[in-house]
């Protein structure tokens, strides 16, 4: 089928440790089809919040030539993604007198009392997200979702109120621009992550989505198909390779491998006589790591997370009426075991989201959290034309057959070695 005879969709996510870009369209049956994905570490992000301008801008540039390479589109406007600890949400009332002889409600009533908000007092050098309706009430009838055509004269509304820091979003408005490029949306990460994996019964049975990013931990709360709480914890994947590195004496990228590869939640489940070599520097003799070890040191820090995540749902009051439980998503939800020591700390049914839930292609590459936030951005705007990004132009298709320049693979290797008469198992250490 021909791109360009439906709406491209390019999307940003812009975190730590990778920048993921995003090329996507949605087909005739209101499925989302991904064209092209790419990847590229991001030093300049920490914490979720762009520290180095020059290092995320040839980040972004990197993985939006592979998504555009992979695609064969190349795209001009695209939606990012915004979290952080900066980020905060509160709740407000608005309401608005109409006239006695005034028709039903329209929808310009709601813009009405969304503007209204938009202009609330903050603190300096804070800035509004999202202004998100809960629920409506109509001459004091409370409880309804969705005003639209009824009638009424005093219209009130509780509205989620998200905010951020303007530096923060001037800095992602100001990275994408040097690369070239056209920010026309700005979507919070949590919301865009529940986007790619809940479905609608889950978020009207009451449902909490936890993305565990490598900078922050975002928690986006439904009940009844409404936002109730959102908010950003300063720990994530970053923190568990920080524990490796310390705890296993080994330099800062072989932990986050040891992580990725070795990584277990649960100390229970791992071999008593499993052993990681790892090379040593400059010719010493390598380093032999105990995968017991490895999984003490990461179930240690990840209860430490899970009790903080517990204790934001506590803090909302929605704890009991989570049916749906818990989602966990991101790039640390890959960690094996991890849903049962949640459930364990949490006592909440626990899952692992994939965002393969409006996908077409869901297998492969983006079957993993790691793209959740990435491909949720690309489903929410895919739902307001509108608001659609413009293709800019077709560039040639890539070969069945290509020749793609790479730097040789290292020479190093981990060897996992069972005290057994197991044969030892030999892995490339890219």
């Amino acid at each position: 089928m021909n791109h360009t005879s439906l709406p491209i969709v390019a999307a940003m996510n812009i975190s730590a440790p990778k920048i993921c870009a995003i090329i996507a369209k949605k087909n005739e049956y209101g499925k989302i089809e991904i064209l092209g994905v790419g990847k590229a570490n991001s030093p300049g992000v920490t914490r979720g919040v762009i520290s180095n301008i020059d290092k995320t801008v040839f980040a972004i540039e990197e993985a939006v030539r592979e998504a555009e390479r992979k695609s064969g589109i190349s795209v001009k406007n695209v939606y990012a993604g915004i979290a952080g600890q900066h980020i905060k949400s509160m709740r407000h009332k608005g309401y608005l007198m109409r006239d006695h002889n005034s028709p039903e409600i329209a929808q310009r009533d709601v813009d009405r009392l969304v503007l209204d908000m938009q202009k609330m007092v903050l603190p300096p050098g804070d800035e509004i997200i999202h202004v998100l309706p809960q629920e409506f009430t109509i001459d004091g009838e409370s409880g309804i979702k969705d005003p639209i055509g009824m009638s009424g004269v005093k219209l009130e509304a509780d509205f989620h109120v998200i905010t951020g820091q303007t530096t923060a979003i001037r800095n992602i408005h100001r990275c994408i621009a040097k690369a070239g490029l056209n920010l026309v949306g700005l979507t919070l990460e949590p919301l865009a992550s529940a986007a790619a994996v809940l479905n609608s019964d889950e978020l009207e049975a009451g449902i909490a989505l936890v993305d565990i990013g490598g900078g922050t931990t975002d928690i986006a709360i439904f009940q009844e198909g409404i936002i109730r709480h959102t908010c950003v914890i300063p720990l994530g994947g970053h923190v568990i390779t920080e524990d490796i590195k310390e705890g296993c004496m080994v330099m800062r990228d072989q932990a986050e491998r040891l992580k990725v590869k070795f990584g277990i939640a649960l100390t229970s489940e791992a071999q008593d006589n499993a052993i990681v070599s790892i090379p040593g520097l400059r010719g010493r003799e390598p380093k032999e790591i105990s995968l017991k070890n490895l999984a003490h040191i990461i179930q240690a820090r990840m209860e430490e997370i899970l009790e903080c995540i517990y204790l934001e749902i506590r803090k909302s009051g929605y704890e009991n009426k989570l049916i749906g439980g818990i989602v966990l998503t991101g790039g640390g939800a890959r960690l094996k075991h991890l849903n049962f020591l949640c459930e364990y700390v949490t006592g909440l049914d626990t899952r692992v989201g994939q965002p393969t839930e409006h996908l077409i292609n869901g297998r492969g590459e983006v079957n993993d959290p790691l793209y959740a936030t990435g491909i949720g951005l690309a489903i929410k705007p895919s739902k307001t034309p509108s608001a659609r990004p413009k293709l800019n132009k077709k560039i040639a298709p890539p070969c069945t057959k290509q020749t793609i320049t790479t730097t040789p693979p290292r020479t190093n290797t981990i060897t996992t070695k069972i005290t057994t008469n197991t044969p030892i198992v030999t892995t490339k250490w890219r």
